[in-house]
């Protein structure tokens, strides 16, 4: 064999024996996921077992509370990996229950969208110049409505006080959100910083909306049900596209609109916990995620946007109004469980 030849093959060996030493320096192993239905469906999960050699344990949550309950329950100890919205990460960085992601580690960020390979430019994803977690999949909540109830697409979110739709309108149950809402509909710039002077009159708000609701979800399943059941004509979406898919799913005929004062979005995260035993197989894991197979069940089988590929449900006049922490969120969750319960606004703004 030549000399340059024999030279050449024997680095591609070394390259080679280096690219599978990598691949099972994870060899083995349990990986703890904590995530939100459809984030690690079956057939993904195994995948990535096959290629790790890696046991994954997932299990599932389906509310902020929720999350939060089951991370702080053991400082982080429980789960390795987890997903959460940025606004919502805030208070996990806060009580030092994650840790820094090495970005280094993530190869496939190459393959996002550019505005999600930005990380400075996502608030709440950098602290300290450190990078805590990396953008997975989002959504807006837009409006779904029942074509045959409302013949013109919604353009506003005044929409859901539209009294031609009394008793017809499901509302998710959560005060942070809904006082964002109320924020909206007053014509505010800043729906996630209420001023003193504003609280009586995002109360007034809320009450009316529940006037005009039909009920209050908060499962995925259970606002599909409802909707299909008691022939809902006007649903606020907390899970966006991802209801409107279900919907469609289900034979009914629903339409999908983006409000013009902006939509509220979510960005979702993986990040790693305090407590993770592997840091190295949890980056495998949120590399392996940005790949097309797990992009793509997103799209088809949640109705999920993923950060590899343009959304199917914007469009380019379409404003988002990504998340952030609240002033108050124990505030907003107390009044919106008097609101709800039908308390009038002196009681419900009452101490």
């Amino acid at each position: 064999m030549p000399t340059l030849l024999r030279s050449s093959f024997i680095r591609l060996a070394f390259a080679l024996a280096a690219c599978l030493l990598g691949s099972t320096v994870h060899a083995g192993g349990t990986l703890r996921v904590l995530a939100w239905p459809g984030y690690a469906d079956p057939d993904i999960v195994k995948a990535f077992e096959q290629r790790t050699g890696a046991k994954v344990e997932v299990s599932y949550i389906d509310t902020d509370e929720a999350l939060w309950a089951r991370i702080a329950k053991n400082h982080g100890g429980d789960f390795d990996v987890f997903a959460v919205n940025t606004a919502e990460l805030q208070r996990y960085i806060q009580q030092a229950l994650v840790v820094p992601i090495n970005p280094g580690a993530i190869t496939n960020t190459r393959r996002q969208l550019p505005q999600f390979q930005a990380l400075q430019k996502i608030p709440g994803i950098v602290h300290g110049g450190k990078v805590f977690a990396m953008p997975y999949t989002y959504s807006e909540m837009g409006l779904i409505y029942d074509r045959r109830q409302v013949k013109t697409p919604p353009t506003s979110i005044q929409a859901l006080w539209d009294p031609r739709y009394q008793g017809k309108v499901l509302v998710y149950n959560g005060g942070a959100h809904n006082f964002a809402l109320a924020a909206q509909a007053m014509g505010s710039r800043t729906p996630f910083a209420l001023q003193a002077s504003q609280w009586e009159s995002a109360v007034q708000q809320l009450i009316a909306l529940r006037r005009n609701a039909l009920t209050f979800y908060s499962q995925l399943d259970d606002s599909v049900n409802w909707f299909q059941s008691n022939k809902a004509a006007l649903l606020f979406a907390n899970y966006g596209s991802q209801q409107f898919k279900q919907l469609q799913a289900a034979g009914l005929d629903v339409g999908y609109a983006i409000p013009q004062e902006g939509a509220l979005a979510w960005l979702d995260c993986w990040v790693i916990t305090r407590g993770a035993k592997d840091t190295a197989l949890a980056e495998a894991w949120i590399n392996y995620t940005l790949e097309d197979g797990p992009g793509k069940v997103l799209q088809d089988r949640q109705g999920l946007a993923n950060t590899t590929a343009p959304s199917p449900y914007l469009g380019p006049q379409d404003k988002l109004i990504w998340l952030e922490p609240v002033e108050d969120v124990d505030r907003r969750n107390r009044l919106w469980n008097r609101i709800v319960s039908g308390d009038r606004a002196s009681k419900v703004l009452a101490p």
